[in-house]
């Protein structure tokens, strides 16, 4: 499989090994910053934030930005369906779960897979399970691909999955490992999670690579079926101590996330 710029597995972390540990530190809040006007429109003065708000009431996580040097993530919404569609790059790898569609023109049916796991995702969402998806954008706006983070049975097991993909233009650029360290910030961040795991197919370099520096550990292979063959999935974990101990948390910043606290079974400050 094309090993260039694809940076992760667009399926379900379900159908991964499970991590057993449970979190056994205890815990210690990290206030959320609040948002600014510039970032949520939400009528607070530009400049320093300085005072929680919510636009979203009902969905206040389209309230959350992550923002890097040269990324803006935020989470996705229904106007973005169409024009992430529009750029998903061939190599990229959909939930197998899913159905497929045959309409002449593979992209139209990733496409509609797209939509479809979009609207499973949020309809879906529970705080023992949930798949959140980021829009990575430049500073200047324009759409570099999709970053996801996910948790099964998060408040006891305390550990994140994580996906991705990037436009053929944006690879090779340094980008996946700044979206990679965006929503590691909010897992070992606001989420307190304990780890972190993720996976890719034996030659997805540029995946391994991105875990490799950013403090990931080997954690086991397994084989599943891809396409065609039986490919070997490589699986890598991150520590929540090693992550702190990285540093990596100073180069993120992290709005919006005060009213987020209860979608994901954690309570508020």
């Amino acid at each position: 499989m094309p090993a260039e710029g694809l940076l992760g597995l667009m399926v379900s972390a379900a159908q991964r090994s499970k991590i057993a540990q449970r979190a056994g530190a205890a815990r210690t809040h990290r206030p959320a910053r609040a948002c600014a006007k510039a970032e949520s429109g939400c009528g607070a003065p530009a400049g320093p934030p300085t005072v929680a708000c919510v636009t979203y009431r009902y969905w206040p996580l389209f309230d959350l930005r992550l923002s890097t040097p040269s990324l803006r993530l935020r989470p996705m919404t229904e106007a973005d369906l169409a024009p992430i569609a529009d750029l998903l790059p061939d190599d990229v790898e959909q939930d197998p779960g899913l159905a497929t569609y045959d309409y002449g023109d593979p992209r139209v049916g990733r496409g509609i897979v797209t939509h479809q796991g979009y609207w499973r995702a949020y309809g879906t969402w529970r705080p023992q399970a949930w798949r959140l998806s980021f829009v990575v954008r430049s500073a200047a706006g324009g759409i570099h691909g999709v970053q996801e983070l996910e948790g099964n049975d998060f408040p006891a097991l305390r550990t994140v999955d994580s996906s991705s993909f990037l436009v053929a233009e944006a690879r090779g650029r340094g980008l996946g490992k700044q979206m990679r360290t965006a929503v590691l910030a909010l897992a070992f961040g606001p989420l307190e999670a304990e780890a972190a795991i993720t996976s890719a197919w034996h030659d997805n370099h540029a995946s391994l690579g991105v875990s490799r520096a950013l403090g990931y550990r080997p954690n086991g292979e397994s084989l599943h079926a891809h396409p065609g063959r039986v490919d070997v999935l490589k699986h890598m974990r991150l520590r929540r101590a090693d992550w702190l101990a990285s540093g990596a948390a100073d180069q993120v910043e992290i709005t919006g996330f005060d009213a987020c606290w209860p979608l994901f079974g954690l309570p508020g400050q």
